[in-house]
């Protein structure tokens, strides 16, 4: 289990055991998701449609297309 602290500014730092997991670097992407359990996840932007495809699902929404999901990923790195 990693802590951090959040800034003045809203601002965290993900541990470096959490972005080697990830697989994040310097300007990676990610997105923030909460659960239908309420938990937060961690979301790379960098995978592609068929690495997400059941993530659509686990939030709730059911039969998503890989349009679909790629509007939402679209959406989501224009954000």
């Amino acid at each position: 289990m990693s802590n951090t602290i959040v800034s003045d500014r809203g601002q965290i730092t993900i541990p470096e055991e959490i972005r080697n997991y990830l697989k994040l670097n310097a300007g990676s992407k990610i997105e923030f998701v909460i659960d239908e359990q309420g938990e937060v996840k961690i979301i790379p932007l960098k995978f592609s449609v068929e690495d997400l495809s059941g993530i659509l699902h686990h939030l709730g929404i059911e039969q998503a297309t890989i349009k679909d999901m790629e509007n939402a990923i679209q959406e989501a790195a224009n954000d």
